[in-house]
């Protein structure tokens, strides 16, 4: 509670501070404007959006300080290249003509593979070349569209740039993609097996003289039998999912769409069947033994159990599907 109090007055101190500041950059000349440059920049360069938001606020002319150019060097540019993405659209916002008319510049910044740091906060190669593409279409849409085509010294285009830089990354993605869908094309496929072979076997067993299963008129044999049926389509699905990541061509632009798509897509219906299919086993043994209390009460907290499996499903498929 200590550290909370004292982050909080540290907090208030410093929103003080930059009240402050703002006041008095409201009337700076433009000697003190200048020597504003280093903090600005700084501010940028640490993502400090409030702090530069409210500065430029303040005073509007210092918008131009913070896209000051450096030796040749803007600061957008190194929003574009470091991957920073709050500052990158707090700039973009302000709608700046020197960064839109270096729009092939621009493009070869975003090109470049981005830094560890950022794509470490990535789990997957596939997901980390997703990210670059989503990064790279970003600026290109920002940028004039005649910047595009425009060839740099070595006579490539900022898309050819971009798949020469992210040649290894690409090759990591693909070897990722395979792996995991291989490892899951066998999970979905022993799923299928299983749910396939139990709905041809149902709990308790077929009446000798109808034929018909004997818990047919049971309200859980019939959500047994949705069960059933849910797991073994589900798995049906994800198996052929997976089998469709494994023969794509793991081109940059499958990358983008397709193949996050198709991830997304088998992995949830994976999960699916995985979930449905506890509640199907669980379902049976209560079928089984709900003619005898004591061994029903018995099997209650195993039962209970059984939902861990599919709680913790859910979490770490929810984790992965919003990251």
């Amino acid at each position: 509670m200590k550290e909370i109090c004292k982050m909080k007055q540290r907090h208030a101190q410093a929103d003080k501070i930059l009240n402050l500041v703002c006041k008095k950059v409201m009337f700076l000349n433009k000697k003190n404007k200048a020597k504003t440059v280093d903090a600005l920049i700084a501010a940028a360069r640490a993502e400090n959006v409030e702090f530069l938001l409210r500065v430029t606020k303040a005073n509007p002319e210092l918008v131009s300080l913070v896209t000051f150019p450096q030796q040749n060097r803007h600061v957008f540019f190194d929003a574009v290249r470091d991957r920073l993405t709050e500052i990158f659209n707090l700039l973009h916002g302000f709608r700046l003509k020197h960064a839109i008319n270096h729009g092939n510049d621009l493009l070869q910044e975003a090109a470049l593979l981005a830094p560890p740091s950022y794509l470490n906060q990535i789990s997957g190669a596939a997901l980390q070349m997703q990210r670059e593409l989503q990064w790279f279409k970003a600026v290109e849409s920002m940028v004039d569209p005649r910047y595009r085509n425009v060839l740099n010294k070595e006579g490539l285009k900022p898309l050819d740039i971009f798949k020469e830089n992210h040649r290894e990354l690409r090759k990591e993605g693909e070897r990722w993609m395979k792996d995991t869908a291989s490892s899951c094309s066998v999970v979905g496929t022993l799923i299928v097996t299983i749910m396939f072979a139990v709905a041809f076997t149902v709990p308790g067993g077929n009446d000798q003289a109808s034929g018909y299963p004997i818990f047919l008129e049971n309200k859980l044999f019939k959500v047994f039998l949705i069960s059933d049926a849910l797991s073994l389509i589900s798995s049906t699905t994800s198996v052929l999912t997976f089998l469709g990541i494994l023969t794509s061509r793991y081109a940059e632009e499958d990358f983008l769409y397709s193949l996050p798509r198709k991830l997304i897509i088998g992995l949830s219906t994976l999960f699916l069947s995985i979930a449905t299919m506890m509640v199907a086993f669980l379902v049976t043994i209560v079928m089984m033994l709900q003619h005898n209390s004591l061994s029903l009460r018995a099997f209650l907290p195993i039962a209970m159990l059984g939902g861990v499996p599919i709680t913790l499903l859910c979490y770490y498929n929810s984790l992965f599907l919003l990251k």
